[in-house]
């Protein structure tokens, strides 16, 4: 091996660091359902994947929450829900790439125009083919929501890229937008799965049915985790930045 390749190993702190915040996660989401009005347990994956990037994030949101199980009940639906708070993760991990210790004290909305402008725009268009091509549903609030917003969701992401703050109002509606979208989507998507009990259940109008049906349900999940973010978002991120620099964590970027 050449002398200049350096072989770099996950650290035992690192290791630490990544089951301190599945902990917390853990925590925070089990005290979510009887005792606070907001959902502490995604609002911590996507902190854990702006402070540690989008392999961590994704570690930690897919452990969390097949640690949660074990206390809440574990079954078919614990490999969707693993997957969908390890992708939020992931996810928040990629479009904040860059934190600065500093920005969480200011406020640039300006670089909101992009990712909101991009999911507003693909749900016009959802709500368009659904005034032209309305398949026999008698509401727009269904599967439209969740694919077009996907769209624009990713559109955005890749529109600002590297250059959204990581300030309460931007943390806020990120988290709004990305709850609903991806784990309402992934969530829906499952049940028809976990609910079919044979091949013949598994039709495009049950699934129109499901996202009907949990579209209120899944704002209701975003809209407490990006209270929950609003709040404390900052104060976290700041204080996992610190740590960070005290103890010479890195931001892993690969995926």
């Amino acid at each position: 091996m050449p002398k200049n390749r350096v072989r770099k190993g996950v650290k035992a702190r690192e290791i630490v660091m990544i089951a301190v915040m599945s902990a917390i996660t853990v925590i925070g989401n089990l005290l979510s359902f009887p005792i606070l009005p907001i959902q502490a347990g995604t609002g911590m994956v996507i902190i854990s994947g702006i402070a540690f990037g989008p392999v961590v994030g994704l570690i930690i949101g897919m452990l969390s929450r097949l640690i949660v199980n074990f206390f809440t009940g574990q079954g078919v639906w614990t490999i969707w829900q693993m997957c969908a708070w390890g992708l939020m993760g992931l996810l928040s991990g990629v479009v904040f790439s860059k934190i600065d210790i500093e920005a969480p004290r200011s406020r640039d909305f300006k670089v909101l125009i992009g990712p909101v402008t991009a999911i507003l725009v693909m749900e016009v268009i959802a709500y368009i083919s659904y005034i032209v091509w309305p398949n026999g549903e008698d509401t727009f609030f269904g599967w439209r929501l969740y694919v077009f917003g996907f769209v624009g969701l990713v559109i955005g992401a890749i529109i600002q890229r590297k250059r959204m703050p990581a300030d309460d109002i931007t943390l806020a509606i990120f988290s709004l937008f990305v709850v609903f979208i991806i784990y309402g989507g992934i969530m829906n998507f499952g049940t028809m799965f976990m609910s079919s009990m044979s091949a013949a259940d598994l039709s495009i109008d049950a699934l129109k049915a499901l996202y009907i049906t949990g579209a209120p349900f899944d704002l209701w999940h975003a809209v407490r985790t990006a209270i929950f973010v609003f709040i404390f978002g900052n104060s976290i991120l700041v204080k996992l930045e610190r740590v960070k620099i005290k103890y010479g964590f890195y931001r892993i970027k690969r995926i």
